[in-house]
């Protein structure tokens, strides 16, 4: 008998590593997701000017700045690099409080059924009728404009989505045997969402999650963009686009580098979320 055969079969996890690592698409993704963190963290160091710095009035490209300077003087690349702090901060963080909000209303909607799956379900269908926008003026309304408003508001948005996939996955399983057997030996409701449910929600949701993040930049983007972002001068993409409407004719990469951030970050996080898909997809072949 061989060493090869007596090497024990590979775990899920590790069919789902290695689909996901023969994914062309997915270690794009990978790639542009990881250096948008190191920026994100290291942009203190890896930016050529400091943050506040200004030199002059709005300029074009130079040696000195890249991306030339925007209408305070600041340097353009510097401000694009602090950006993707900003940028990513506010939307993983929308991700996760709509991920934490929406997952578990879903989870116990489709678990309990009856009354309970219609009443949430209704709701969550009322919700998806209000367009982002009207959202946002809502809680600007509520709150103040400024980055937690954002934050807040694309989360709203984004809770019915993570509502439905936890819902229907909690209702495909309901009737497997396994689940049954569970309920059969005396688990509680507490119980069979912990132990049996929520594995199987993981994957699921990690991979919604990963793909929402991309449209979350987005739309924190739009928000910042129409001035519900808070201080328009901050080193925000949304931000940086609204203030150049008026001048980038003077310096095209006052637009182009804010936008071409945010449209490569979208590409990172769907190519992600896309090789995630098919690493957790069970009928994916070896």
């Amino acid at each position: 008998m061989t060493t090869a055969s007596l090497a024990p079969p590979a775990t899920p996890w590790q069919r789902a590593w290695q689909r996901f690592a023969r994914n062309r698409a997915a270690n794009v993704g990978a790639v542009i997701v990881g250096t948008l963190v190191f920026v994100a963290v290291a942009a203190d160091f890896v930016s050529p000017h400091g943050l506040h710095q200004t030199s002059g009035n709005l300029s074009p490209a130079s040696l000195a700045h890249w991306f030339g300077t925007d209408a305070l003087g600041k340097d353009v690349l510097t401000q694009v690099l602090h950006g993707a702090r900003l940028s990513l901060l506010a939307g993983v963080s929308s991700i996760v409080l709509a991920l934490g909000i929406g997952a578990p209303l879903g989870a116990v909607a489709g678990f309990l059924s009856g009354r309970t799956d219609a009443l949430v379900m209704r709701a969550i269908d009322v919700a998806l009728t209000f367009p982002s926008i009207l959202i946002a003026l809502l809680c600007t309304a509520a709150l103040q404009p400024g980055r937690t408003t954002v934050i807040v508001a694309v989360a709203l948005i984004n809770i019915p989505v993570f509502a439905r996939q936890a819902r229907a996955t909690v209702l495909g399983m309901a009737s497997l045997d396994y689940v049954l057997a569970s309920r059969a030996m005396g688990m509680s409701t507490g119980q069979l969402l912990a132990r049996v449910m929520l594995p199987a929600l993981i994957g699921p949701l990690t991979v919604l999650a990963s793909l929402s993040v991309g449209t979350a930049i987005l739309e924190v983007a739009g928000l910042s963009f129409l001035g519900f972002g808070g201080d328009p001068t901050d080193a925000e993409w949304g931000a940086m686009l609204s203030q150049a409407k008026d001048s980038w004719s003077r310096n095209v990469w006052y637009a182009l580098a804010p936008g071409g951030a945010i449209s490569l970050s979208v590409l990172g996080f769907n190519c992600l979320g896309d090789g995630l898909r098919d690493a957790f997809d069970p009928r994916t072949t070896n």
